[in-house]
């Protein structure tokens, strides 16, 4: 997100001491202004157009034939802007931990086990009405090296762009009632006002019976009542 949009009643610091991360990568001086170009006002373009209805289940797109496996979650949004308006066409990406809370990432060396059929990344377009949806399995929490006994809660990472390179958001999505959330300092350093936008909630109008349980994330990309925005991004790297 660019700089004229970080309110900082909704947005974390990019210093947050307790998130041992951000003293290696905050600025260590003051944001400079940079005249917009033409690459932050066009779109994600090939990228867009690569977008397959297959990518957007996490249980089967390794490819493998085989199911992920774990507890089966469809997650459904509706992205809107600082209007209320919905965002038609937005590239969201998502990617995780699998069920034992491990990444399919080299810098991942946790000792869970990995699940040869989960590739832990997806992706999908809104459609007219800003509406998108995965199907993926529940991620599970993980230790990391921020603090003794440093636990992640379960959430999945969210990228999203929408017209133009300069709109894209990433941010977080966790589940209620965690109580991992209360000691996590990535989920702590956004405003307190603003934490309950990163939360899901769980929908039974979505949840498919003897299938998956389901879950709403709804993202605003700018404004006052706009998702939290990472000013950094976390993932299995966190742990070193």
């Amino acid at each position: 997100m660019s700089s004229t949009r970080r309110d900082p009643a909704t947005y974390p610091p990019y210093f947050y001491e307790a998130y041992r991360a951000t003293v290696r990568r905050s600025p260590r001086h003051p944001p400079v202004r940079l005249p917009v170009t033409l690459s932050e006002l066009t779109g994600p373009g090939p990228a867009v157009s690569q977008v397959s209805t297959e990518d957007a289940d996490l249980t089967r797109n390794m490819g493998t034939g085989e199911e992920a496996i774990g507890e089966r979650m469809i997650v459904v949004g509706r992205v809107t802007d600082h209007r209320d308006e919905p965002i038609a066409g937005a590239l969201v990406e998502v990617w995780q931990a699998n069920a034992a809370g491990r990444y399919r990432h080299k810098v991942d060396q946790h000792g869970a086990p990995l699940d040869p059929n989960f590739l832990g990344w997806g992706r999908c377009l809104t459609n007219a009405d800003g509406v998108y949806r995965f199907v993926t399995i529940r991620p599970g929490a993980y230790p990391w090296e921020n603090h003794p006994n440093a636990w992640r809660p379960p959430h999945i990472h969210f990228s999203l762009l929408g017209p133009a390179w300069g709109s894209r958001l990433i941010t977080q999505m966790f589940f209620p009632g965690d109580p991992l959330l209360a000691l996590d300092p990535i989920f702590n350093a956004v405003p307190a006002p603003a934490r309950e936008r990163l939360v899901a909630h769980y929908a039974h109008d979505v949840t498919q019976p003897g299938y998956a349980l389901g879950y709403r994330f709804d993202v605003v990309l700018v404004g006052p009542r706009a998702t939290p925005a990472e000013p950094f991004e976390a993932s299995a790297r966190d742990r070193q």
